[in-house]
């Protein structure tokens, strides 16, 4: 006759063996999700750093791009005289496109080198080129190109637009140069009778003043007159100087976003972390 003591004692090893099994099953199934999970943020992970290093190296590609292009295409000037005020003062920076004479227009602000006039870079307003009769006052004190009188608003006075007249009939190939403060530029007026009615050769421009750099409170683009834009060949276009400046900050945006990802992706796994407890 079988012990019934014993057959109790086999039911309950039977139940302790498939508790067992179950736990063992359960704990297996929380550590696959577990590594589905951090599999998961492991890729996510490698795919965020993957796009920010992109991010970072075209930024650089676009600020050092941006400063490289604008290097071979601008030259910065400190203007040393008080003649072109009040468009630029003595002592503050320009930048100035590099240019061939061929492509100055009037209205232009020109950096130029002359041996006549001292052989030193110096900055004057292009009033006149080649065939143009540049003569001063009109009736009412203004500057007159082929007897059509000119506004310019940019005058340092309000007053004629020279202090003593004159009239030149510019020869081909020659710029006629004027400052803006008109009773204080040494400018072609003074070199009239130097030859070429005072003009300087369009080989003689070695670059175009696009903006103001320097001091800050004064920087900004250099607008083109309008009162010369319907004259014959209107007035130059401006260069690229915008779009370099924009390659530039675009790029520092994109190298500091791309570069401040890895701590503040980390940063945010930890408080996920924080927040959700194991298990």
């Amino acid at each position: 006759m079988r012990n019934p003591n014993l057959r109790a004692v086999r039911r309950a090893d039977r139940r302790a063996a498939g508790a067992e099994l179950s736990r063992a099953v359960s704990d297996g199934r929380r550590a696959e999700e577990h590594a589905g999970h951090g599999s998961g943020a492991d890729g996510r992970g490698r795919t965020g750093r993957v796009l920010s290093g992109l991010v970072v190296a075209v930024g650089c590609v676009l600020f050092f791009g941006g400063f490289a292009w604008a290097a071979v295409l601008y030259r910065p000037f400190t203007v040393p005289t008080d003649s072109m005020e009040p468009t630029i003062g003595r002592g503050e920076r320009v930048l100035a496109q590099r240019i061939d004479g061929d492509e100055v227009r009037r209205g232009d602000v020109v950096v130029f080198r002359d041996k006549v006039w001292g052989d030193s870079p110096m900055l004057k307003r292009v009033v006149g080129v080649g065939g143009d009769k540049v003569a001063c006052c009109d009736a009412r004190g203004r500057l007159t190109i082929d007897g059509e009188p000119v506004e310019e608003p940019y005058l340092r006075s309000q007053g004629p637009a020279s202090p003593t007249p004159f009239s030149a009939t510019v020869p081909e190939g020659r710029l006629f140069l004027l400052g803006d403060h008109r009773a204080d530029s040494l400018d072609s007026r003074t070199h009239m009778a130097d030859g070429g009615q005072g003009a300087v050769e369009r080989g003689a421009v070695e670059a175009r003043v696009e903006a103001i750099a320097w001091p800050s409170s004064s920087w900004g683009m250099l607008e083109r007159p309008g009162s010369f834009g319907a004259l014959p060949g209107g007035t130059s276009q401006p260069g690229p100087l915008p779009l370099t400046v924009a390659s530039v900050i675009a790029g520092a945006v994109c190298i500091l976003g791309g570069a401040a990802y890895g701590p503040v992706a980390g940063l945010l796994a930890r408080r996920g972390k924080a927040v959700r407890p194991d298990g």
